[in-house]
């Protein structure tokens, strides 16, 4: 099988288990866990933050850094295909008790000039802008990366309107291996940062979120009131840490076979792709004459699983468990399939 659906996926690699089996371990709800303490060390430290919070998923970490923003009757100003507004199952109004200000970008990015037509004026009747909140990579605008000059744009404005500004940076490894920019600048212009382990580094679970000492001691607070409070959790941390120093370097090669496959779909007369959208590991391609499902269930059928994305859009995700041999392998089905001109 060869699947694409998703770099959460992912197996744990031997040395990534070897690891786990031997990580130091405490009670992280005491802050004992040495393993988790190296983790959140490390993440500080390669995102430029003052310190950093290891939590379960990539939804809790930014349902807290919602909750550490805001306050009841809150408004964040967000773009339409952000995973906050799509798909983190309407938390922000049930756990933070704020409302989402949804603006149409550009391929899920935001200008400067959108964030400052969108701040409320501060009338009583309204909503309270108080947040922006940007993601990069941008899941469902296909791995789109958000170009720093445009971050730091936007983060002017808030800026210049006392507002906060969160980054999603749950693909931020892929931005940052795709540009040779780092992390760290890209995280410069936020309060927080979301990071994710469980994509395409390949650990098995884990976010952490990044940010000053004041507001990660609040959000440690608001992990344990959202359930997530850990205790031996270090041989979990151990995955992260082993991810980040074997597994990151590696991250460009997904983008290759990603590359890969998306020029072997443009030659397809079946499906409708923009390779300039192609930009790290994510490959969102459009069936040009019926809808994605009956696709979807040929290449199920072949041993291939990818994901739709609209009636007609279907998305492949690479990751390191996919190799370029699977990958040639997935076009020559692809083309035996729909590569037929009539």
């Amino acid at each position: 099988m060869i699947d694409l659906r998703s770099d959460t996926v992912t197996r744990p690699s031997e040395g990534m288990r070897r690891a786990m089996y031997e990580a130091e371990v405490g009670d992280d709800v005491f802050g004992e866990d040495p393993t988790v303490r190296r983790l959140q060390d490390r993440i500080a430290a390669l995102l430029g933050k003052e310190t950093a919070l290891f939590v379960p998923s990539g939804v809790m970490s930014n349902q807290i850094a919602l909750k550490v923003h805001t306050r009841p009757g809150d408004e964040v100003i967000v773009e339409r295909q952000s995973h906050l507004f799509n798909y983190e199952s309407g938390a922000p109004g049930l756990l933070s008790g704020v409302q989402m200000n949804v603006l149409d970008g550009e391929r899920g990015t935001l200008t400067g000039a959108q964030v400052a037509a969108a701040v409320r004026p501060g009338y009583y009747w309204e909503a309270r802008s108080r947040l922006v909140w940007l993601e990069n990579t941008i899941n469902k605008a296909g791995g789109t990366i958000y170009p720093l000059e445009r971050i730091e744009e936007v983060a002017r404005v808030a800026r210049a309107h006392h507002l906060a500004l969160h980054l999603d940076g749950a693909r931020l490894w892929n931005a940052s291996a795709a540009t040779g920019i780092s992390e760290q600048a890209y995280a410069a212009p936020f309060d927080t940062v979301s990071v994710c382990l469980s994509k395409g580094l390949g650990a098995p679970i884990g976010s952490v979120l990044a940010g000053p000492a004041d507001l990660m001691q609040e959000a440690h607070r608001y992990r344990k009131l959202f359930g997530g409070g850990m205790r031996q959790v270090g041989i979990l941390a151990a995955a992260g840490l082993y991810a980040l120093d074997h597994h990151r370097p590696a991250l460009a090669e997904d983008h290759a076979r990603a590359r890969r496959l998306a020029e072997g779909i443009a030659t397809l007369p079946a499906f409708r792709i923009d390779l300039d959208t192609v930009e790290t590991n994510i490959v969102m391609f459009d069936v040009v004459d019926g809808e994605a499902a009956p696709v979807l269930e040929a290449l199920k059928a072949e041993g291939i699983l990818m994901v739709p994305f609209g009636p007609a859009t279907i998305r492949a995700t690479t990751h390191r468990d996919v190799t370029h041999a699977d990958i040639d392998r997935a076009l020559a089905i692809l083309t035996r399939l729909f590569g037929a001109t009539s």
